[in-house]
């Protein structure tokens, strides 16, 4: 019997993007074409009762994040569960700690149980989503936008909202702006430290490379840069933070220091968490995010070879 991993072979291609092609979906033309070739050679043809038959068997979604300490990922949580619980879907949230083995062992589980879907966050730019594709899962990635494979995707606007954030820090005055940003190797980071650049760029600014910090997206992370940004020959006078709990880390360095610099962060901050005098905030909807991500994989449920969608959501600015 012919199978689609021997299509694959035939193709030059993973079985994940034979599954595509043959339910429909976007795929490059030229793997379309290899796809439908290889698959006419060796005679195959789709088992649609066993396609129907996965397609019910569970009513189980997973939700893969990398930090359920981190309110915007628990706001995330209830947005998905606010849109499936409703339609008969069990959420069952799996923490990966931004640990790429942990969240490989979870997307494991997701497919030794049969899931109906996954909605996950990647730890990494190299999650390896293929053994979930392979199994025609429904799969939607948030925060982070997988170039890779072809998934719907709900992310934030990072790089143009934190560019209005530093400009806005820029048009009050300040001249020296720090940017603490998250691991070198996420996109998210990435971003939000392509839009610190932009801002300056946009109002004629040299872009102060040297005030750019790399750090993680926890508290700690927050904590200790914004020490080395006090160590630093010249200080700066502003901080654009990228995320709310490296925040949280650099409020606490300064009460530590005694002196206060005027920041912009970008997510909200965590319930009772001290704020300086000079803060703009702009509040990423965690839970729209959530929603959203939760409608496109019911939208995937009812039907499969609907195009893929990429989301992209606004973050307000409060001030």
């Amino acid at each position: 019997m012919v199978t689609i991993h021997d299509v694959a072979r035939l193709a030059s291609v993973s079985p994940a993007t034979v599954s595509r092609v043959l339910s429909g979906k976007t795929v490059n033309a030229t793997l379309t074409e290899q796809v439908r070739v290889a698959a006419e050679q060796l005679g195959y043809r789709p088992n649609r009762r066993a396609q129907s038959l996965r397609s019910k068997r569970s009513k189980l979604v997973g939700l893969i994040i990398p930090d359920i300490e981190n309110p915007f990922f628990t706001a995330i949580a209830r947005g998905v569960e606010d849109a499936l619980e409703p339609e008969g879907y069990s959420v069952v949230l799996c923490n990966s700690d931004s640990d790429t083995a942990k969240e490989t062992r979870y997307i494991g589980v997701a497919v030794s149980e049969a899931m109906a879907g996954v909605v996950i966050a990647p730890a990494s730019a190299g999650t390896d989503l293929e053994p979930l594709l392979d199994r025609n899962s429904a799969v939607v990635v948030i925060d982070r936008d997988p170039l890779t494979v072809a998934t719907d995707v709900v992310v934030l606007a990072d790089r143009e909202s934190s560019s209005e954030l530093v400009g806005e820090l820029l048009s009050r005055g300040y001249e020296r702006i720090a940017c603490i940003t998250g691991p070198g190797d996420v996109e998210t980071s990435i971003r939000r430290s392509e839009g610190w650049r932009d801002a300056h760029r946009e109002q004629g600014r040299p872009v102060p490379e040297e005030l750019l910090i790399f750090s993680d997206y926890r508290f700690s992370g927050g904590r200790e840069a914004m020490n080395r940004l006090y160590a630093a020959s010249t200080p700066p006078d502003a901080i654009f933070i990228a995320n709310n709990l490296m925040a949280v880390g650099a409020i606490e360095a300064m009460r530590e220091h005694a002196t206060e610099r005027a920041l912009a962060v970008f997510g909200a901050l965590p319930r009772g968490a001290e704020r300086p005098r000079e803060c703009l905030i702009a509040d990423a909807p965690g839970r729209e995010l959530g929603r959203v991500a939760a409608r496109r994989l019911l939208e995937r449920f009812a039907d499969a070879s609907t195009p893929v969608h990429r989301d992209v959501l606004p973050v307000p600015l409060l001030g």
